[in-house]
Formats: C-alpha cells, sequence, structure tokens
C-alpha cells in the first residue's frame, strides 16, 4: 500500500495522523510525506528558527521512517498570496511520481488560511479521471486549527472513520516532543495533554482507548 501524508506546515501530521501513520509502517505499508511550506528568514522568521525547523522535519522524517519527504518551500502563512495553479501543478508532481492509493490531507475548513488553500488544492488535483490509482481520501483534524474554526454547519468537522491508535499514541507522542518550538503549556491546545485527551476522546467515540478522527472525501473499494 503506498500512502501520502499532505502537511502544510510540519506538525500538522503528528497532530493529525501520527498513530495512524505508525500503524501504516507497521504494516509495512509504504508511506510518503509532503510539505507544503516551509519557514525561513525570508518570510519572517529567524535564522535560528528556520534552522531549527529544517533539523525537526529530518528528525521527524526519521522516526517516521517514510519512503521519501518532499518540501515544496512555498513561505508559510503565505499559500493565499500564490498563484493557484502553481501550488496545483507542483502538488499534482508529486502525486504523479508517488502514485498513492491513500491521501491524508488537512481539514478545508480548519482556521488558518494556509489550510483551507492546502485542501482545495488536494482537492482540485486528486480527480479520479486524471489520478486512478488513488482509491482513499481523508481529510485529518489538528488540534488547535479545526477546533478554532468559526461554529458555522459548513466547517463541522464530521468524522466518517477512525482509526484505532492504542499501541502507537506514546510513540506519537514521542514524536510530537521533536516539535519543541510548536507545544505549547496547559491548557492551551497544543500541550501534549491535550493531544491525548483528543485521542482519548476519540476513542471514546468507538470504544477503544485511543483513536484518531477524520472526514472520508472519496473511497474506491
Amino acid at each position: 500500500m503506498r500512502v501520502l501524508v499532505v502537511s502544510v506546515h510540519p506538525d500538522d501530521e503528528t497532530l493529525g495522523c501520527g498513530g495512524t501513520i505508525l500503524k501504516h509502517r507497521d504494516r509495512d505499508d509504504e508511506v510518503f510525506w509532503l510539505i507544503l511550506t516551509e519557514a525561513s528568514d525570508q518570510s519572517g522568521y529567524s535564522r535560528e528558527f528556520a534552522v531549527n525547523a529544517k533539523r525537526q522535519v529530518r528528525l521527524v522524517s526519521e522516526a517516521y521512517q517514510f519512503k521519501e519527504t518532499f518540501s515544496l518551500g512555498f513561505p508559510t502563512t503565505r499559500l493565499h498570496a500564490l498563484d493557484f495553479s502553481t501550488v496545483i501543478n507542483n502538488i499534482s508532481q508529486i502525486l504523479h511520481d508517488v502514485k498513492p492509493e491513500i491521501i491524508y490531507t488537512v481539514n478545508r475548513s480548519d482556521i488558518h488560511t494556509d489550510h483551507q488553500v492546502a485542501a482545495k488544492a488536494v482537492m482540485s488535483c486528486t480527480k479520479s479521471f486524471r489520478n486512478p490509482f488513488i482509491k482513499r481520501i481523508l481529510m485529518y483534524e489538528c488540534i488547535s486549527e479545526t477546533e478554532i474554526a468559526p461554529p458555522l454547519h459548513e466547517n463541522a468537522f464530521l468524522a466518517h472513520v477512525y482509526s484505532d491508535i492504542t499501541e502507537f499514541l506514546e510513540k506519537k507522542i514521542e514524536i510530537m516532543r521533536i516539535y519543541e518550538s510548536e507545544l505549547q503549556p496547559l491548557p492551551m491546545p497544543r500541550s501534549l495533554e491535550n493531544v491525548t485527551a483528543l485521542a482519548r476522546f476519540r476513542g471514546a467515540t468507538v470504544s477503544v482507548q485511543y483513536a484518531e478522527a477524520f472526514m472520508l472525501l472519496r473511497e474506491l473499494f
């Protein structure tokens, strides 16, 4: 099984589907990681932050044992300012190269504009008549982005699919610790305690100890 995990920013993948990635790896699936943006001094980040962010990506990639990691290098927080066709064309090239059967991507209605643009771009370039190898597309929730979206019905994250990550939660939290610059203390959403709490809540919904939740966009079987 070939799996592509789309992150807008490094840490999206771990927050949203880290346990599920580890489950795929445990099953010897080939998992690829696509990161759309990159923090740099040109986009307002300190050089020290940018260098540390690259180090974190390398460590996380090694921890998950991704088959390959792709970084498009778009400026973080600026996806909305790019030509949309450029974003689509770059993602489409990765799809052509990887030919994934399963895609995990960010939620279309997250509060972060980068996430909104990315989700729209992924949906635009995963048309079945262009990429018949894609069998399943799932959107994951990203704590501090998904639940903070305005409480309008069109923004609702409606979980259709659950992944039991009970045996993988500890490793997910260990990998999340690599993103030390993104972690927050309680009661902030990106605390390790709240990442665990969300997994426990999703698990309780389907009577397992810990789970991750997804919205199913398309499935062919």
